[in-house]
């Protein structure tokens, strides 16, 4: 039988603070601002994977390898798109189909392709499918925001880039892992006594 418990602190309360503990990180560290919004995706998963710190062994390293795994796939692009050139293959009034777009399927196509079925081997990714895919679209979302790019040098190597996305992807996602314990934390839940057969019975 579950045993019945209570929040001290009410989960509204508790959901304010903690965003209010995340804001610093996405307003005050300069070039170095955190994508907070990737944080609140991690948050929302600790909290969708039992909102305990055990789900914590299993969103950190997914996340990370979805994180890696669209890296990865993004550097493969700009190599790519460095090789193939300049150039409009179609075009269609306003919108055109470019080389730079052919090698972006490409990458995908093929990178998707390698690191889904990976995941037959990787049993993190498996049972942290949640956190490995929100990995790799944050890695993406990121990337194609330019979330984090003031953090790298001005005249970084254009295919370094996703792997500073990657960084700040994981970064944010490593403080959603802090965010969701902290907010289960300070909740302080605690065991309510059962009034006994006795008092039961009187009432």
């Amino acid at each position: 039988m579950q045993e019945e418990t209570k929040d001290t602190v009410p989960l509204w309360l508790a959901v304010a603070i903690t965003v209010c503990v995340a804001l610093p990180f996405g307003i005050w560290l300069g070039n170095y601002n955190l994508p907070i919004w990737a944080s609140f995706i991690v948050w929302a998963e600790y909290f969708a994977l039992g909102a305990k710190p055990s789900a914590l062994k299993l969103i950190i390293p997914a996340y990370i390898l979805g994180a890696v795994a669209a890296a990865i796939i993004m550097t493969g692009y700009m190599l790519l798109a460095q090789q193939l050139g300049q150039g409009t293959i179609v075009t269609m009034g306003d919108w055109k189909f470019t080389y730079n777009d052919l090698a972006l399927f490409i990458a995908c196509f093929i990178g998707f392709c390698i690191f889904i079925y990976a995941m037959k081997w990787v049993p993190v990714t498996q049972k942290g499918s949640l956190p490995y895919f929100n990995g790799i679209s944050m890695m993406l979302a990121v990337f194609f925001t330019g979330a984090f790019v003031k953090a790298a040098p001005a005249d970084i190597d254009p295919n370094l880039l996703p792997a500073v996305a990657a960084v700040g992807a994981v970064l944010a996602g490593l403080l959603g892992a802090f965010l969701g314990w902290f907010n289960v934390t300070i909740l302080f839940t605690h065991p309510v006594a059962k009034p006994s057969a006795g008092k039961q019975a009187a009432a």
